[in-house]
């Protein structure tokens, strides 16, 4: 079981390594595109965008023809969408790179969720969703300063080609050696799956868990989306500096993850959903105070925007693995289009909300405590109805 997680996790790793590589070259993107800095930022919510409305696709896609089939063509598309990112000579032609990058990644996710759906129930599923979501913070802790690196030596067009090179090694992975878990009873469909999206939809427990990820995910996009213009703009961080504060943090969350999966076993999911939605709260009265009692000389420094994003951070980790395995739960037989379903509100959800705090007429930080707001809330709804559902609780 642990090869086979560690297999999931190697193609769910594709989505924050297309974000967290190029994060401090974007300045040099920009310069090297003649493109302003703020377009290319927008390439990060888009790319999410893109994952998140092409699981609705792909979902169906899994089902039918298996799980194994869908990550290969995905880890294909990888590949191609970053070779073209390293050879753009233009905004164009990077952006239909980010697209591409994007519809391959909404491949691989799907796979990825819809094995775990597969093999486990309860709360073993929501630790290995935990566990999930917690090494993933190893791509923002180590990529930036990566990305950094390679940047410095050979230019911001190797860090795609990286992600290509990446890309044909998990593939080769995925074809030796990962399973085919795609149940026997498992329900085909024929093009989009209309009726099963709607029966699903729905269903308030499924609509209150996925839109609690989405929130969280929301916090933490509009977060990164931000990170280098409060940073490295107005905190006159260095891109080394600022590799290590965002590297920083993604240890931290990796850490709170670890602390989540001992919880669970513990005192249950809904305690989990409770604690993460008081957290993203706390972040948001933290970053606000700062902004509003704090001497204007201070509100450029770097902990000022790193500490509340810390403590809402470790709200995140608690929301993502119960909210997941409560709003899979009921689907064993349509674990693709569920799982597609799930994915698609959570990431195109978070990118809505990151794309529509970045433009509020409102400073950055202001616009990120209000989606940390929307963040709370959503996470308290889905702890109300996890007290309806049975089986929440794992005995002492």
């Amino acid at each position: 079981m642990r090869n086979f997680t560690l297999l999931l996790l190697s193609l769910i790793l594709l989505a924050p390594l297309g974000i967290d590589l190029y994060l401090p070259t974007l300045p040099d993107i920009a310069l090297g595109l003649n493109t302003p800095v703020t377009t290319i930022q927008t390439t990060i919510p888009l790319f999410l965008l893109v994952m998140g409305l092409g699981q609705i696709i792909s979902g169906p896609l899994v089902d039918n023809f298996g799980r194994k089939p869908i990550a290969l063509i995905g880890l294909l598309l990888y590949v191609a969408g970053s070779a073209l990112a390293a050879t753009a000579s233009g905004w164009p032609q990077f952006l239909c790179a980010r697209i591409i990058q994007g519809c391959a990644v909404c491949c691989t996710a799907v796979v990825a969720f819809s094995g775990v759906r597969d093999r486990l129930d309860g709360d073993d599923a929501a630790r290995a969703y935990g566990f999930l979501n917690g090494a993933l913070n190893i791509v923002p802790a180590l990529a930036p300063m990566l990305g950094g690196v390679l940047a410095d030596a050979f230019g911001w067009r190797a860090n795609f080609w990286f992600l290509a090179a990446y890309a044909v090694f998990i593939a080769a992975l995925i074809a030796l050696f990962l399973p085919e878990t795609r149940p026997l009873d498992t329900q085909k469909v024929k093009g989009l799956p209309l009726a099963q999206y709607w029966n699903i939809l729905r269903q308030p427990r499924f609509l209150a868990f996925a839109f609690a990820n989405a929130g969280a995910l929301g916090m933490v996009l509009t977060y990164v989306s931000l990170a280098p213009h409060v940073l490295m703009t107005e905190g006159q961080l260095s891109a080394l500096q600022f590799s290590m504060v965002f590297g920083a943090n993604g240890f931290w969350i990796m850490l709170v993850s670890v602390l989540v999966n001992k919880i669970i076993r513990r005192v249950g999911r809904p305690f989990c959903l409770a604690t993460g939605a008081v957290a993203m709260t706390t972040g948001a009265v933290v970053l606000m105070a700062g902004v509003l009692l704090l001497p204007g000389s201070w509100q450029t420094h770097w902990l000022l925007y790193m500490l509340p994003v810390a403590i809402a951070v470790a709200g995140l980790a608690f929301i993502v693995g119960p909210a997941t395995s409560y709003a899979l739960e009921p689907y064993q037989q349509q674990a693709g289009v569920a799982s597609a379903l799930a994915g698609c509100i959570q990431m195109a959800g978070g990118a809505s909300a990151g794309l529509i705090a970045m433009t509020l007429p409102v400073a950055e930080k202001s616009a990120l405590g209000l989606v940390m707001v929307v963040g709370a809330l959503l996470a308290l709804v889905a702890w109300r109805v996890s007290q309806s559902v049975r089986g929440t609780l794992t005995s002492l």
